[in-house]
């Protein structure tokens, strides 16, 4: 570029920033850098007038902060994003999910089980669209919450794919490893990619909260007995909000036990809620219709998509609450994560009972937790309204968060 485009360039930062100095860039990686103060407050408009005065030139600006200097570096305009995947490889999957989610929401009758315990795939195939109210509702809850975060990426020009839905028959209890769609452009600032962020989870409540209401108001109560033949048997874990729906319900703490062992309730409980021990054999419980199941899904989905760290949904909005502070968050929900593996253990003194459900989920933070999606824009903070629904979406996150997802017994 010609020294009279560079005196441009300087003309046309000036006209936004207080330039105290000016940097040559570094081949490969920006053009310019220039030092200073912007002129307004209004470093959402700022942005917008510099890029549209650069675009011809092939720039982008990023905005970025050192220590408590600001800072816009000029840059080569990122590349074109590659191709979409397929349509069809949408489609194939999504197909297999919802095959994968009947499969595991067949209702075969006990009259039809065969008398040796086992649960021949026959007769899975058979029954398969017995399955349909728990396909429906698993996946009217995934999408809900994928296509949130779709249409806020096209709402604001942010590239991205359609949802990828990952089938998992036979291997999770849902059928399902979840869902996901992959942005291919970066966020111009930190308040579209907040509201990127919170776009899933809210559209996936509206359709999670009113399943799983529907679900328990289909459920009946009834006795925690051992299964025959020696099968295993599973009780659901509990978070905040889930108590509470079943209390509106039922007007009952459920599980109820048949004796609190000599502890008061309120420490009963609290140690039930962190370690979801000792089992309640005998006592009461909800027994879950597969749509009471699919909304309870709906919410442990929400709140491990809500974890405050990296590139997750919550990821996005302690970011854009925190900035940079938000990466002290990522060694806690470490320690966090690895104390619950452990502490069912210590709560009952018997080694025996370490959850380990949280294992593979350690695994997944350590990929994608400690990693982040910077935004052209660094500077511009939230609005007032969006941080107090940033605040709103990590009380979310609390509420339904679940210590011990699933309990074998």
């Amino acid at each position: 570029m010609s020294l009279p485009d560079l005196e441009v360039l300087n003309h046309y930062v000036a006209q936004v920033f207080r330039i105290e100095d000016i940097t040559s860039g570094e081949p490969g990686k920006w053009l310019m850098r220039y030092r200073g103060e912007f002129f307004s407050e209004d470093t959402a408009a700022a942005y917008d007038q510099l890029a549209e005065r650069v675009k011809p030139y092939g720039l982008t600006p990023l905005f970025r902060k050192e220590g408590e200097r600001q800072v816009i570096y000029l840059t080569q305009m990122p590349a074109v994003p590659q191709p979409r995947a397929r349509l069809y490889v949408h489609v194939i999957l999504f197909l297999l999910t919802v095959f994968s989610m009947l499969l595991m929401g067949v209702d075969v009758p006990p009259e039809a089980l065969p008398s040796d315990g086992s649960f021949p795939l026959t007769l899975l195939l058979k029954n398969l669209f017995t399955g349909w109210p728990f396909a429906l509702s698993m996946m009217g809850i995934l999408l809900a919450h994928e296509m949130g975060h779709y249409l806020a990426c096209r709402y604001y020009g942010v590239p991205a794919t359609l949802p990828f839905f990952i089938p998992a028959p036979l291997i999770s209890p849902l059928g399902t490893l979840g869902a996901f769609i992959a942005m291919r452009g970066i966020p111009k600032n930190k308040r579209i990619l907040f509201d990127v962020g919170v776009a899933g989870p809210i559209a996936g409540l509206v359709v999670a909260i009113p399943v799983l209401f529907l679900g328990l108001s289909l459920s009946p109560l009834g006795p925690i007995e051992p299964l025959a033949g020696g099968s295993s048997g599973f009780l659901e874990g509990n978070s905040l909000f889930y108590l509470f729906a079943k209390y509106l319900v039922f007007g009952k703490l459920l599980p109820q036990p048949v004796s609190y062992n000599g502890l008061s309730p309120a420490l009963y409980w609290v140690r039930y809620f962190l370690s979801g021990q000792p089992i309640p054999l005998h006592g009461l419980d909800v027994q879950l219709d597969s749509v009471a199941l699919a909304g309870w899904a709906g919410l442990l989905v929400t709140a491990l998509n809500l974890v405050p760290v990296g590139t997750l949904d919550g990821g996005h909005v302690a970011y854009g609450l925190f900035g940079e502070k938000a990466r002290r968050i990522f060694p806690i929900a470490m320690g966090v994560l690895i104390a619950l593996i452990f502490l069912p253990a210590l709560l009952t003194f018997s080694f025996g009972t370490f959850n380990f459900s949280w294992l593979l989920w350690v695994f997944i933070l350590f990929w994608l937790g400690n990693v982040r999606t910077q935004p052209l824009d660094d500077i511009t903070p939230l609005d007032p309204s969006r941080r107090a629904l940033g605040f709103f979406m990590l009380l979310v996150f609390v509420l339904l968060f679940t210590p011990i997802p699933m309990v074998a017994y």
